[in-house]
């Protein structure tokens, strides 16, 4: 899910032929990340469907993240294939009782420092490619926009009990 419920109000206890469950009166939403609302696209009162756009952050520090985890990666991945090249060669000069087992186990501890690096930078660029993407609040289900406490230029910090910005009533 691209956003954090952060508080849901409940209206009682439905029962069914299925079943008892829960109805959600309405659901406070806001984003995961932090950053600056930059845009809201909807009003109070508006129905929206399932995936769509109710508000967008400014994305420019969450895109410099990902541009900086994705130079990361590539240095990461560049390292990586030059400690594997000169494992291979210390590995067939060792075979050929060339060089001593300290340099290729000084090569095969380069090559494993890297793969580890190059799996840290391959999670960063993950986590920064979801944080770009959830700088966009979706509407969780169908539903009617009950109020928009958040307008454009309201700050969210994420970390610590974030800004409702949305509420969102079933329709």
């Amino acid at each position: 899910m691209k956003q954090r419920i952060v508080g849901v109000a409940l209206a009682g206890l439905c029962l069914g032929a299925a079943g008892s469950s829960w109805a959600a009166e309405r659901v406070e939403l806001t984003t995961r990340v932090s950053g600056v609302v930059e845009e809201v696209l909807v009003k109070s009162g508006q129905r929206v469907k399932k995936g769509a756009v109710l508000l967008r952050l400014d994305r420019t520090v969450l895109q410099a993240r990902l541009d900086e985890a994705t130079a990361e990666h590539a240095r990461a991945d560049a390292d990586e294939a030059d400690a594997r090249r000169e494992l291979e060669r210390a590995e067939e000069l060792f075979n050929r009782t060339v060089s001593s087992a300290s340099e290729l186990e000084a090569a095969t501890l380069r090559h494993t420092r890297t793969k580890s690096a190059l799996s840290g930078a391959n999670a960063r660029l993950v986590i920064a490619k979801k944080n770009l993407s959830d700088a966009e609040l979706k509407a969780p289900f169908n539903g009617v926009v009950s109020s928009v406490p958040g307008g454009a230029g309201t700050v969210v910090t994420a970390d610590c009990q974030p800004k409702t910005l949305v509420i969102l009533s079933p329709p």
